[in-house]
């Protein structure tokens, strides 16, 4: 049966009106009743410039102690209204309150259109214009929320509109603003911005600057340069809609602003007078109250108290241990530039000056006094040049100058502007408290990238243990699994092949896993990657460094086999937390810096700490990244590393972390890490823990392609800062061990070279370790014969495995003869997809293009 629409009776619609109507009436009149209710007592007054003073927000340590303040003193310079240009005036109207020379200091359908977006839960715009919004900035808190509020705003602005004019409205509000990163005004927050004043700002500029007015945190050009985009574009496009500019014009202004945009630069603040024992940790945690803190609400002068995780004590060994090492390494790296210029002095002076003598070129003459470093530096770069081009071209002798130039000219600049940078982070393992953090050399207001959250670093072999611990896992893999380290050729997933490296060109031959581990080899370490496969390496590593966005772990992490040896980018705290789940049982450990905000009056405003564990509370057993035994065999895996690895100098072979009881008794707190060395020497690693905490600690350059110097490694520089300052920190911290798992672990006393079963023919020793139950050893070693010597069978094994040597050189240090190489098929590892040589001794340099270049010959 079809349908038939009846059409409504006359009564129904007349029905339908009136009770709209009276809806509409009783809103307005409950509305006029509180407007009155909250205004009849509010004083009016002729000088609306007395409201409430400004007081510094403090930040506190976990123990309640000053680290600093954010002085209430405001970034802010007048600018009269006659002196800004039109469309930045436009700009400011046409996003903020189009209606604003036409109403009387509200605007009803303004109002209107807020409460209907509340009802239906969408952001159709503010309700408050120009005017209201300077009214509550000058005379009420902006931070309550309630309709209370909105009406005291109201009155005051009516009170606004009857004392001022529009200009002097619209000038005070220009002035008065908080603009973001600490400017108050568009004068100041021009200058931030874009270093220039409000006057000469362009008309995209000008969009950028006014969308600072809702949420200075949000679109920050610097911190979200692609949401402040956006908005700009919106703003632009009303300005277009309003008749206040051309589509071409705005257009061109938008394309030039981002053609010219530095995405080098970062957020920072504009106001740098303060005492802080903590500047870069200050730093990070203003930056985070900037994007907490909504609206207009002041950091500068509302006079929050934040109260932080850091611990001052823990911050001045930090302080102290770093400023150290620093030292040291910029000393060394001067070390180096020197020998550099030496060698190519002795190099290539006497040959210029054989040139000098041939062809009668005096510019070119070495006498006495350039011959040294420095003067024949100057002269070199100064004169030698020109004429060197002439003598290149007649006798074909441009490596000549190649050569000069990068010796003397380019080492020069080097030299100048770069310096050593650290950066370390501290976290207890069991909440995430950052306990200390020191992000460069020198917190100014030049150096304010913080590098121990906002590095994008290669961690070098300091990231093998985040895949180990998939092999682990694995049951594929254990501590006594043998591997044989011998030249072998990888195949990446394009068919591309690639030949890694030890350090000196060593090989051991036959190694048990975590031998391979403690020592930070390579060629095992890639034949793990192998084994498991690259998509369960990348799962374990993003999983463990808090990676979560499908689109940022497939950039992080390269489906090619140097991904084994920390070739990726991530910065200190991410290392830090992925170790600190070692430590923590294999829960996630999420680092927190503030734990609450209290107005200015006590109470409580923002509680991080509460929502984070409410967080991690949701996320029920998903919080256990991995399994607590997977987690003691890692950590029992990485002791060795500082008892008898790569850590062991640096550490006292872990005896660095024995301390006196009050009676008189000696303990040792376990301590457990990795090292790490990238190529060329450029970056120093050394991230460890204890059952307490975490330290991640990093040396290097922001410039890439310099180097620290051959002698400056993971466990020459990173290490001793990393081992004197846990060292510091534990002192007086009873004595605690790593927790250890009740069940589904057992230790076994294996043979030191097999990793089998012991006999008594096991001459080589024998090691107890710790494996998951039901992957132990079951079988007896086999390698070794009645008299102690390598059965023949296990001799041809190691041979096959290794490269042809006589049985003589394979009992001695197995060191790499000839490049007689296996090979790994071209698919690349199961379920998976250059040359990188990463190791803590330093590493040795190879071409991923030649891949018959010879580094041991370099």
């Amino acid at each position: 049966m079809a349908f038939t629409f009846k059409k409504p009776k006359r009564r129904t619609i007349v029905g339908l009106i009136t009770l709209f109507v009276l809806f509409i009436a009783i809103f307005l009149g409950i509305g006029v009743g509180l407007f009155v209710a909250e205004t009849v007592n509010i004083k009016n007054q002729e000088n609306f410039t007395d409201f409430a003073p400004a007081l510094p927000t403090k930040l506190l340590d976990i123990n309640g102690n000053l680290i600093t303040e954010f002085s209430a003193e405001e970034k802010r310079e007048i600018i009269a209204l006659k002196d800004l240009p039109p469309h930045l005036i436009h700009a400011v109207i046409a996003r903020e309150d189009p209606d604003f020379y036409k109403h009387h200091g509200y605007s009803l359908k303004a109002i209107v259109r807020a409460v209907f977006g509340q009802i239906i839960g969408k952001n159709l715009g503010g309700g408050s214009t120009i005017t209201q919004q300077l009214a509550g900035t000058l005379y009420l808190d902006r931070s309550e929320r309630s309709i209370t509020r909105k009406l005291r705003e109201l009155w005051w602005a009516l009170q606004l509109e009857r004392r001022y004019s529009k200009n002097e409205i619209l000038e005070l509000y220009l002035n008065k603003m908080y603009m973001g990163a600490g400017t108050y005004g568009v004068e100041a927050a021009s200058k931030y911005f874009f270093g220039h004043s409000a006057r000469e700002i362009t008309l995209a500029e000008a969009a950028i600057l006014v969308i600072q007015l809702s949420s200075p945190a949000r679109y920050n050009p610097l911190d979200n340069p692609n949401i402040a985009r956006d908005r700009q574009k919106a703003v632009l496009d009303k300005m277009v809609e309003l008749g206040y500019t051309t589509r071409k014009e705005a257009d061109a202004s938008f394309e030039d602003y981002w053609a010219n945009y530095d995405y080098t630069r970062v957020s920072t603040s504009a106001y740098f007078a303060r005492d802080d024992k903590a500047p870069w940790f200050s730093e990070y945690v203003r930056r985070q109250l900037e994007n907490m803190l909504y609206g207009s609400l002041d950091l500068y002068k509302d006079g929050f108290v934040v109260k932080t995780t850091l611990d001052l004590n823990f911050q001045a060994a930090a302080d102290r241990q770093m400023a150290l090492g620093l030292a040291q390494a910029n000393e060394e790296y001067k070390k180096t530039i020197n020998t550099r210029l030496d060698a190519a002095e002795a190099l290539y002076v006497p040959i210029i000056d054989l040139l000098s003598l041939s062809f009668g070129i005096d510019e070119i003459h070495a006498t006495s006094e350039t011959k040294s470093s420095q003067n024949a530096m100057d002269r070199f770069v100064k004169r030698l040049n020109p004429v060197l081009d002439v003598a290149a071209l007649m006798f074909n002798i441009q490596n000549v100058k190649m050569i000069t130039n990068t010796a003397y000219g380019k080492l020069k600049t080097i030299a100048e502007k770069n310096t050593v940078e650290g950066a370390l982070i501290s976290i207890e393992n069991e909440t995430g408290y950052i306990k200390a953090m020191i992000g460069g050399s020198k917190y100014d207001q030049s150096n304010q990238l913080i590098r121990a959250v906002q590095g994008k670093i290669m961690p070098g072999s300091s990231f093998k243990p985040l895949y180990y611990s998939a092999a682990i896992d694995s049951r594929k893999y254990t501590p006594a699994s043998l591997i044989y380290d011998s030249p072998v050729v990888f195949y990446n997933e394009d068919g591309t092949p690639y030949i890694p490296l030890n350090y000196k060109g060593e090989w051991k031959g036959p190694v048990l896993l975590w031998y391979a581990l403690a020592q930070s080899m390579n060629v095992p370490s890639l034949k793990i990657l192998d084994g498991i496969g690259f998509d369960a390496a990348i799962d374990r590593a993003a999983l463990l460094l808090g990676i979560t966005d499908p689109e940022e772990k497939r950039k992080t992490f390269p489906r090619l086999y140097p991904l084994g040896l920390g070739v990726i980018s991530v910065a200190p705290i991410q290392m830090a937390r992925a170790f600190a789940v070692f430590a923590n049982q294999g829960r996630e450990v999420s680092p927190i810096a503030i734990l609450q905000v209290e107005d200015r009056n006590g109470k409580i405003f923002l509680d991080p700490e509460k929502e984070l564990r409410l967080q991690q509370k949701r996320k029920g057993s998903s919080i256990q990244l991995i399994s607590p035994q997977t987690a003691y065999v890692m950590t029992a895996l990485l002791e060795k590393t500082v008892q008898s690895g790569t850590l062991a100098y640096a550490s006292g072979y872990g005896t660095k972390f024995t301390y006196t009881d009050t009676n008189g008794k000696k303990y040792t707190i376990p301590a457990a890490g990795k090292t790490g060395t990238t190529q060329n020497w450029a970056d120093a690693w050394t991230v460890g823990y204890t059952p307490y905490y975490t330290t991640a600690v990093w040396f290097g350059f922001d410039r890439p392609g310099n180097s620290l110097g051959v002698t400056q490694t993971g466990a020459t520089i990173a290490g001793p800062v990393w081992a004197n300052y846990m060292r510091e920190i534990h002192r007086g911290q009873p004595m605690k061990d790593f927790v250890r798992p009740s069940t589904g672990l057992i230790d076994v006393t294996v043979c030191a070279k097999s990793g089998l079963l012991p006999t008594p023919y096991c001459t080589d020793g024998t090691i107890t370790l710790t494996f998951l139950e039901g992957t132990q050893p079951q079988k007896y070693c086999d390698i070794h014969d009645a008299g102690g010597q390598y059965t023949q069978q296990a001799l041809e094994i190691m041979k096959q495995d290794t490269f042809h040597i006589d049985d003589t050189e394979l009992q001695n240090s197995l060191k790499l003869p000839s490049l007689n190489l296996d090979t790994l098929p071209a698919t690349g590892p199961a379920n998976k997809t250059g040359s990188e040589n990463n190791s803590d001794g330093g590493n040795i340099p190879t071409n991923p293009v030649n891949q018959d270049y010879n580094p041991l010959l370099d």
